[in-house]
């Protein structure tokens, strides 16, 4: 089994409609044995089965003659005679509540509170909100097009229906109350304007909700998350820009981790022209580098194959926008149409650990690979091809034990999901200033082992995954403010490109402000010490939150200065790990900082 296939649930309250119906029944053949046994005594008031029949109806409309006479009356017929009224009761509730049924969600939409907004018509929106109520959110989704009532009884989450860029529809969907929000339309202009709403309406609030907006060119996501980052720090909004074939290529390695090779390098191909290999070769590196590190460079080097007619020219583009692919991975381009890459010197029986085919048509590209036996020989594992819109076929593919429809090719065929595996919100809450904040982390990691502190020897000196809140929520900080101390002094953030050279180079932009911008980072962390409560004390305790940093800059030992200049040394190599660079300005534009770090 690769891939869960959800199963029919039934909705809640089934039991009580069928408990329901059987009451129903009860009455009728209850009130149908009674009239008939009465007729029995009584022919003068029962003549025949039509008239059993139709008295036996007219105890559902609380009447029936024969109870005009007195009694007795069977015993049959005694029950039937309030089962029956109680049973059309219950019939007239369910009634009024299926017609008052999109009124009811209406409200319960309005009232809704930490909850989840979702936003668009779109496939991935649809997909998203399914996910994550699955995952047991409270889901809000917000459309153009209405729901129908089987969509509403099978998706089970409430639904409203209107423009997704109005103020007042979003207020009907509870946003100031909502968590979290995406915005996932086809269109991105539109999404952009449910970010805009978003941000009026919820401006005064204390904790703001984290705002997700759905970008479909990959390059203008990223130009947008360097703007995005560049505001950060005047904007408490938690807003950033994703695309999809980054969360699933980071989905795809801890899904599907590279296996590992003994004794020789691993290789990796991956062929074709489709938007998904640049996030594919990016997230491979990044994946390889987590885990060489964390064997302590016990893996052999990993080579990365690119097959394309445009190879060289996007390994070229990648290379100067990612400097790290070189330092982790070799990576060679061939030239070549995907048609041609069985002929390559070194393609034979096991040739490569594993094999992507993304084909710019992806139906072609499936054609390809289900054609082609020589690609499932040529690997050691499986020959995955991305899908968009064709996830029905992968869950027939890789179904259940019970619901597999079609082989697999003993694993080596294996279809993945694009945005069925995108709709990960933990991915996606994984956002640019989350991973920036991570680095940064580990930088700091490194940097006190090197200095001889060992894990554990204080609060900070844990992994990502198991620092406290208050330490993660302070590198966020100084990740939002990165942009903001940057400008002040002339310099701003934006993406790569190939003739920005190494991220030692960029590092330029910034030499000669080390100081400037090390002070800045001081004071501000000083602040926001002090305003959860921290107060000057040597030595430290973190139980009566004294900290002997929190002093002037000028009255900082020396070692902890440096330690401040060398976090600001590092933020060029941070940078250009997402793809970006420092590009200086000409003139310097005032800007106020704001945000936090790891303690010292």
């Amino acid at each position: 089994m690769t891939y869960p296939v959800p199963g029919t649930v039934r909705p809640p309250g089934w039991w009580l409609r069928a408990v329901f119906g059987g009451i129903g029944l009860l009455a009728l053949i209850l009130g149908y044995i009674g009239f008939d046994r009465l007729g029995q005594d009584r022919p003068d008031a029962i003549h025949d089965v039509y008239d059993v029949l139709y008295y036996d109806i007219q105890l559902f409309v609380f009447s029936a003659e024969p109870f005009e006479d007195p009694g007795p009356y069977p015993w049959q017929l005694q029950v039937a005679r309030f089962v029956a009224p109680l049973f059309t009761l219950l019939a007239v509730a369910e009634a009024g509540r299926l017609l008052l049924a999109a009124e009811i969600r209406r409200l319960r939409a309005r009232r809704a509170s930490d909850h989840v907004l979702v936003c668009g018509d779109s496939q991935f929106a649809h997909m998203l909100a399914d996910r994550l109520f699955a995952d047991g959110e409270r889901v809000v989704v917000v459309r153009a097009e209405p729901f129908g009532p089987l969509e509403y009884r099978r998706r089970r989450y409430l639904g409203v229906v209107g423009d997704p860029t109005s103020a007042e529809v979003l207020r009907g969907a509870g946003l100031p109350r909502a968590h979290t929000i995406y915005a996932c339309t086809h269109d991105d202009d539109l999404n952009h304007a449910i970010a805009n709403a978003a941000s009026r309406l919820i401006h005064d609030r204390r904790q703001p909700p984290r705002v997700y907006v759905q970008v479909h060119d990959p390059e203008m996501c990223l130009s947008l998350q360097a703007r995005r980052l560049g505001a950060a720090g005047s904007s408490r909004l938690r807003l950033d820009y994703f695309h999809v074939d980054d969360v699933a290529a980071r989905a795809l390695h801890r899904h599907h981790p590279l296996p590992p090779a003994r004794d020789r390098p691993t290789r990796v191909l991956i062929a074709g022209s489709g938007t998904f290999r640049r996030a594919l070769l990016v997230e491979t590196a990044r994946h390889w580098r987590t885990h060489r590190a964390a064997t302590a460079d016990a893996r052999p080097t990993l080579r990365v194959e690119l097959v394309a007619p445009d190879a060289s020219t996007e390994l070229a583009l990648a290379a100067s926008r990612y400097p790290f692919l070189s330092t982790v991975c070799q990576v060679a381009a061939y030239d070549l149409d995907v048609d041609g890459l069985v002929g390559l010197d070194h393609f034979g029986p096991g040739g490569y650990d594993r094999i992507y085919v993304c084909g710019a048509d992806e139906t072609t590209g499936l054609q390809f690979v289900l054609d082609t036996p020589a690609l499932w020989q040529g690997t050691h594992t499986s020959v995955f091809v991305p899908v968009y819109r064709q996830a029905a076929l992968a869950a027939a593919f890789h179904g259940d034990s019970h619901h597999d429809l079609l082989d697999e090719v003993h694993g080596k065929l294996r279809l993945y999901p694009v945005l069925t595996r995108a709709c990960d919100a933990r991915l996606i809450a994984e956002d640019l200033t989350e991973r920036l904040a991570q680095q940064i982390h580990d930088r700091y990691l490194r940097a006190q082992q090197r200095a001889g502190v060992r894990l554990g020897e204080a609060p900070a000196m844990v992994d990502w995954s198991r620092l406290p809140e208050s330490l993660r929520r302070a590198n966020r900080s100084h990740v939002q403010d990165i942009a903001a101390k940057l400008l002040n002094l002339g310099c701003v953030v934006a993406p790569r490109h190939g003739s920005s050279g190494d991220a030692s180079a960029t590092g330029l932009a910034i030499h000669d402000r080390i100081e400037q911008l090390a002070r800045l980072e001081h004071e501000r962390w000083c602040r926001e010490r002090r305003g959860e409560g921290w107060t000057y004390g040597e030595p430290r305790d973190d139980a009566r939150q004294r900290h002997p940093a929190l002093r002037p800059w000028s009255e900082l030992p020396p070692a902890v200065r440096e330690q401040n200049r060398e976090e600001i040394r590092a933020l060029p190599d941070v940078l250009s790990d997402s793809g970006f660079e420092l590009i200086r300005l000409a003139a310097a534009v005032p800007a106020q900082s704001r945000g936090s770090a790891d303690d010292a």
